[in-house]
């Protein structure tokens, strides 16, 4: 729990790094920010695998490229789930999902990244 907790708030401090350095999306508060990283995780947990499946021929075709647009699916999706946050158009939200990985990456390599807790025996 602790591990997803601390994912959490990277992503939650990623999403907010984002959206200020990113024009075409916007972030209202924290509070929206940490909505905004626990939608992405359930969205990307529960409903990227699907889409990912579903769309695995032109994923192949495309040499992994799809993956991208799916990623811009997920952001829009976040988008229309969560209040206070805005993204403009499809652009806005393919720079936002290479941005918010990006920064993500930087965080977790400054910060280090989360251990896996052992299940108690």
């Amino acid at each position: 729990m602790k591990a997803f907790l601390a994912t959490l708030m990277i992503t939650t401090l990623a999403a907010l790094v984002s959206s200020y350095l990113l024009p075409g999306v916007s972030i209202d508060s924290v509070s929206t920010a940490m909505v905004v990283a626990l939608v992405l995780a359930l969205l990307n947990a529960f409903v990227k695998p699907i889409i990912i499946l579903l769309t695995l021929p032109v994923t192949l075709i495309t040499l992994g490229f799809f993956l991208i647009v799916i990623n811009m699916l997920m952001i829009q999706l976040a988008a229309n789930m969560v209040p206070g946050f805005e993204v403009e158009n499809w652009w806005a939200a393919f720079w936002y999902s290479i941005l918010l990985s990006l920064v993500t990456g930087m965080i977790q390599s400054l910060v280090g990244k989360p251990a896996k807790e052992k299940a108690s025996e």
